[in-house]
């Protein structure tokens, strides 16, 4: 089954083939989370969504149009399903009190200068862009999808995609400098 490509499991599983959608749970399930929980920012949250997005898949596989990637089709529905949550959450606001007992963690120069790994101040900065920008930096290079593929897991024009990516590598390259770090190409 391993071999079986996401279109042959997904008319498996519109026919009731619950192994086909093991399969299919197995091969792309961490991805799915992944960035659900960079929409969501809460694990617990995450793990609801993802069980909520193969169920849909269960149900709706013979729906699937083969118009795009399997993998696309799910972080859309993915997507979909974290946007809704994030609206109907309601953040708690702090009063003086509760927000003057959180303790202050901030580093120490000494620490500053052991956190300088790449990697960490990399996902620092790509915080600092808005969730728009986010969103786009984080299909196109963690998930290596096309700008024809997240125009359509995002529901936009190709050309805002491409502007997105514009203004977000542009932002993320200002936060990196003034974290100090510069690009390594010229």
């Amino acid at each position: 089954m391993q071999q079986t490509s996401d279109e042959v499991l997904i008319q498996r599983i519109a026919g009731g083939d619950r192994l086909a959608m093991q399969v299919l749970f197995a091969r792309h399930h961490v991805r799915v989370y992944r960035f659900v929980l960079r929409l969501v920012r809460n694990e617990s949250a995450a793990e609801d969504l993802i069980s909520e997005v193969f169920l849909d898949v269960w149900r709706q596989a013979g729906r699937f149009e083969g118009r795009s990637a399997v993998s696309t089709w799910l972080l859309a529905i993915a997507r979909f399903k974290a946007l809704s949550a994030l609206r109907g959450r309601k953040e708690a606001e702090l009063d003086d009190e509760t927000a003057q007992a959180i303790e202050d963690v901030s580093d120490t120069p000494e620490a500053a200068m052991q956190k300088k790994d790449t990697s960490v101040i990399l996902r620092k900065c790509i915080e600092t862009l808005t969730p728009e920008h986010r969103e786009i930096i984080d299909l196109v290079y963690y998930h290596e999808k096309s700008v024809e593929e997240v125009a359509q897991i995002v529901g936009i024009p190709e050309n805002t995609v491409k502007t997105r990516m514009f203004y977000a590598r542009k932002k993320l390259a200002e936060s990196l400098r003034a974290a100090g770090i510069e690009r390594g190409w010229p």
